[in-house]
């Protein structure tokens, strides 16, 4: 009880000490297996008896829709998807997350507002005005950084999905095409990631590991959290 902090003034009429669940945040740039480490810790989590709130970006009742559907096309400007994105995560942290926290759930949510912030900032928006925005959100118990370099994500995404148009900052024009557009922008993504790893505490995992061995060293950053009080 009374763990939770805001990183500002918080949501009006939420009191933060109500609180008695656990934020759990997997962060990363895209492709760098957030998903797959999600679903294996909610699994587990589960197996452990524990009640788990599994959330992410464009998931709201308010904004997810609209924000996918703005994306379909390719004229939505940096700060207006800054702040699109910034209504997603705060429709889901009042009517999800923090409703979950108070009846005691892990919430664990791939991604949380550090990639909210990158993404604005590598966008050319301010670095102070976009914490501003954020100053409502909760600080996570723990916040754990799956890192990939560039070449690396390269190759996961050549193996999946392939390059998105989004993912690769192409409307920023970064390069000639999607392939010299995603190496630049994920490198200026990872930049952000790196300097707010320093500055937020995250707990850094290279993922040039096994999946296994990756999930390992999660589980065992998560079981003392988990330990009663």
């Amino acid at each position: 009880m009374g763990r939770f902090e805001f990183y500002g003034p918080g949501l009006p009429a939420v009191d933060a000490h109500d609180l008695k669940g656990k934020l759990v945040v997997v962060e990363g740039t895209d492709g760098v297996g957030r998903s797959t480490h999600i679903g294996l810790l909610k699994e587990w989590l589960e197996s452990k008896g524990h009640a788990v709130l599994d959330t992410g970006m464009t998931r709201s009742a308010l904004a997810g829709k609209g924000l996918k559907a703005a994306k379909e096309g390719h004229t939505l400007g940096g700060l207006t998807m800054s702040l699109f994105y910034a209504t997603d995560f705060a429709d889901r942290l009042e009517n999800e997350m923090i409703p979950a926290l108070r009846a005691g759930f892990v919430v664990l949510t791939d991604r949380y507002i550090y990639s909210l912030m990158a993404r604005a900032t590598v966008r050319g928006a301010d670095a102070q005005w976009v914490k501003g925005v954020y100053e409502f959100s909760l600080k996570p118990d723990i916040v754990v950084y799956l890192r990939a370099t560039v070449d690396e994500l390269v190759t996961r995404v050549v193996q999946t999905a392939g390059f998105n148009y989004w993912e690769s900052g192409m409307d920023l024009r970064l390069g000639d095409d999607l392939f010299d557009s995603f190496v630049e922008y994920q490198g200026r993504l990872l930049a952000e990631f790196d300097a707010m790893a320093d500055e937020y505490g995250f707990h850094v995992m290279d993922t040039s590991a096994s999946i296994q061995s990756v999930s390992e060293q999660i589980k065992s950053l998560l079981e003392p959290l988990l330990l009663p009080a």
